[in-house]
């Protein structure tokens, strides 16, 4: 009997040999480089591993398919632009193994579904599109014409086109992502659920609402000329580790840093540049002025608690908050300060989970600071109160009139290679009228204005028969979603399940009726088209649009651009329906960059500033102080604290990656930062909270969760004491998304609340 989609969208309960060390205090230096030579000598050939590493978010080269981080604009370094996990990311989309029908034929969809994660996405690189048909227990070969035609064929008879969901991956180019939007919206729909609904999507919500842009405002020169940098909810040595770089800067310039995070992590503690052989051999840079250990989802808390305490030094003394850009450039100060003076200083102060002693020491640093930079990620996003963090940061900036000028501004760190961009040409389920508008001038076909599926929403449609096919392109769906159990249902309820994909992932083992999984070329891989050999172009975190051209043959002659499969199924699906030469766009990218210029606002002259080296930069108000929003100026906003507290035997946990992990992509079972080795299965644990409990370390524990009355359950982990405030955990995701409630979410922006579950811990 087949195995049940709960059961394959499941991590096996299953342990390696669990080692643990005492966290290093100091980050990348001789180990990431060594960690990222073994890597890429183990998963590549040489010679592409050399090929790759020297033209790597080089000018010319192509950009690096792991994190949004920006290159600078002048000189790269010779020695590699790249990071540990930046070679990993290359060395899974090269990895010198390649699969085909030989493969899923000794393989049936239940036996690759026993593997881990990790064994899964190092089963190598994907050959040739695969079907797997009603009933089927294994995927064999399907032609390119026949996969778009059973696709086309699945779509027209849906009854309505809200019936298909189409998420998208943030590797996604621009080119592949405008067609795909333009593809969606022709067929009649808006349902455009994409990764940025599950990262990032708080950080657009309150930034659009305050600042007129849901974007930072800063650039990496301002990184350079910050008095003060707070890093707030991230990992970077981890999720970014480039950024450490300019972090350094930051420090050589004199600038401050303050760390702010549950946990203690390694990279914000010292920072040995392995660019720089003089720090190689002497030592690192010690980065983080400050360290504040932050109980989880207590940010709004201890913003407040800052504010509090300067207003009370600008009303006793003045001149700590910039007056003039107020009364210039704001909106909302006299209800803001009126509303702030309703919360306690002591009370803030202990939500927080800070000591006096540690606010004290940040409170100085902020105090005369005028040039402070905020940078965070999803330890701000994924709560259900995500918005409200970001809108009291943004209070703390305005305040000091730390926006629109040198080394001041907001710096949302973004988790993935041009899930930014992917906004910007139009994915997006809530579109903006003028956008439409200008696609209904351009193509003469009116979109429809209703809203479509955010990720959450995609997911209950699923389950209630409303979306009946699913088309992911990129990404891991189901190990990147909440609820895992209930996703997994929803997808197996479908009629077709679709996914574009450069390797193997657990997403293709839980299907729908009937499943295609299309190979595309990876990032690294040169593009052949009729007219020749095709460049693209990526968005990075800072707003900078940059061309992105492989340098490696592709894997496989099978193998398909993710634009090429974009106009495949919108030729198959639409027919003589359609009033667009999708496939002059598939044979020539130029041409789908001139129809962006036509619709996207900031992109003139999009083919030609493409050619410039270092690429361009996209228009950003909040840069220059024009507000583009409801009130023209930059809004003042008021935030509560959060609402909930925990029972006697209940602990917060937050979803957490590992070192040897990028999104839902595991390079490997260590976590050398935070000392642990060979195992994932873990959950991080204060010591007096295992104390408490009558846990012993490597205990194996159950953890369950309850929310609205639905219990879910992960079973078999093993406990790990850590230096992580009182009544706090964190584990791996995807292995715990299963204790992620669907229905916690953000407000205003529905990003789900992964890093504030409230869990108990069970020994078995």
């Amino acid at each position: 009997m087949s195995k049940s989609p709960i059961e394959k969208a499941s991590t096996p309960e299953e342990f390696s040999n669990l080692k643990i060390e005492k966290p290093p205090k100091n980050s990348v230096g001789f180990g990431a480089l060594k960690a990222a030579v073994s890597h890429a000598n183990k998963y590549m050939n040489t010679s592409d591993a050399l090929k790759l590493s020297l033209k790597v978010n080089q000018k010319g080269g192509f950009d690096c398919p792991g994190c949004a981080w920006p290159d600078p604009d002048d000189e790269r370094s010779a020695l590699g632009e790249y990071c540990e996990n930046g070679l990993k990311a290359m060395a899974e989309e090269a990895q010198n193994k390649i699969i085909g029908r030989e493969f899923f034929a000794a393989n049936s969809v239940d036996d690759l579904s026993n593997l881990s994660d990790f064994e899964i996405g190092k089963s190598g690189r994907l050959a040739e599109p695969m079907y797997l048909a009603e009933g089927a227990s294994h995927y064999r070969p399907i032609s390119w014409d026949k996969a778009f035609n059973k696709v086309g064929k699945h779509l027209n008879a849906l009854n309505s086109p809200d019936e298909a969901a189409f998420y998208t991956s943030g590797r996604t180019t621009n080119e592949a992502a405008f067609l795909y939007q333009l593809f969606v919206r022709e067929y009649g729909t808006a349902n455009l659920p994409d990764c940025s609904n599950m990262c990032h999507e708080a950080s657009g919500s309150a930034l659009s609402e305050t600042l007129g842009i849901g974007k930072g405002s800063v650039t990496l020169d301002d990184l350079y000329k910050a008095e003060l940098v707070m890093v707030i909810g991230q990992n970077p040595a981890t999720n970014h580790p480039r950024m450490l770089t300019a972090l350094e800067k930051t420090k050589k310039n004199g600038g401050k840093i303050i760390a702010i995070n549950p946990l203690p992590e390694a990279g914000l503690i010292k920072f040995t540049n392995p660019q720089n052989p003089l720090k190689l051999l002497t030592g690192g840079t010690k980065l983080a002025d400050v360290f504040v250990p932050i109980t989880i989802n207590g940010d709004v808390a201890f913003v407040k608690a800052l504010l509090l305490k300067l207003l009370e030094e600008e009303e006793a003394k003045g001149h700590v908050f910039d007056k003039d850009f107020i009364e210039a450039y704001t909106h909302g100060y006299d209800a803001f300060v009126s509303n702030l003076k309703t919360f306690n200083f002591d009370e803030c102060l202990k939500l927080s989970g800070v000591s006096k002693a540690i606010f004290d020491q940040v409170f100085d640093l902020v105090l005369n600071k005028k040039r402070i930079i905020v940078c965070w990620a999803m330890g701000l996003t994924q709560h259900e109160n995500a918005v409200d963090n970001i809108r009291e940061l943004v209070n703390l900036l305005l305040l000091k009139g730390s926006i629109g000028k040198e080394g001041a501004g907001t710096c949302p760190v973004r988790g993935h290679s041009n899930v930014q961009g992917d906004r910007t040409v139009g994915i997006w389920e809530a579109a903006p009228q003028k956008f439409l508008d200008k696609i209904e001038s351009k193509y003469g076909f009116k979109p429809t204005t209703k809203h479509g599926y955010s990720v959450i929403e995609a997911i209950k449609a699923m389950n209630e028969d409303k979306v009946k096919v699913f088309f992911g392109l990129g990404g891991n769906f189901i190990s990147a979603v909440p609820d895992t159990n209930y996703s997994a249902q929803g997808l197996a309820k479908c009629n077709l399940t679709v996914h574009v994909s450069t390797k193997l992932n657990r997403s293709h083992l839980v299907t729908g009726k009937e499943a295609l999984i299309f190979p595309c070329l990876g990032r690294s891989e040169k593009d052949y088209q009729k007219t020749g050999e095709q460049t693209q172009s990526v968005e990075n975190s800072m707003g900078v649009v940059s061309s992105t051209k492989g340098i490696l043959e592709p894997c496989s002659d099978s193998l398909l651009s993710e634009v090429a499969v974009v106009c495949g199924i919108a030729y198959a699906t639409l027919k003589d329906r359609t009033k667009i030469d999708w496939l002059a766009y598939q044979d020539d990218y130029n041409l789908v960059r001139d129809d962006i210029e036509e619709v996207v606002d900031g992109f003139q002259d999009y083919n030609k500033k493409l050619k410039q080296p270092s690429g361009f930069y996209l228009p950003n108000g909040a840069r220059i102080r024009k507000f583009k929003t409801k009130t023209g100026k930059a809004n003042f906003s008021v935030n509560k604290l959060p609402e909930w507290k925990l029972k006697n035997d209940e602990l917060v946990m937050m979803t957490i990656r590992s070192h040897d992990q990028f999104n839902t992509t595991i390079y490997g079972l260590n976590d050398r930062y935070r000392g642990v080795f060979n195992e994932r299965r873990v959950i991080f644990m204060n010591r007096e909270d295992m104390q408490k409990r009558g846990l012993e370390e490597h205990e194996v524990v159950n953890l369950k969760s309850e929310f609205n009355g639905v219990v879910r359950e992960a079973k078999k982990f093993k406990v790990v004491g850590y230096n992580i405030p009182k009544n706090c955990c964190a584990t791996y995701f995807p292995e715990t998304n299963v204790l992620v409630p669907l229905d916690s979410f953000a407000h205003t922006a529905k990003t789900p609340a992964s890093k504030s579950v409230i869990i108990t811990v069970e020994a078995i």
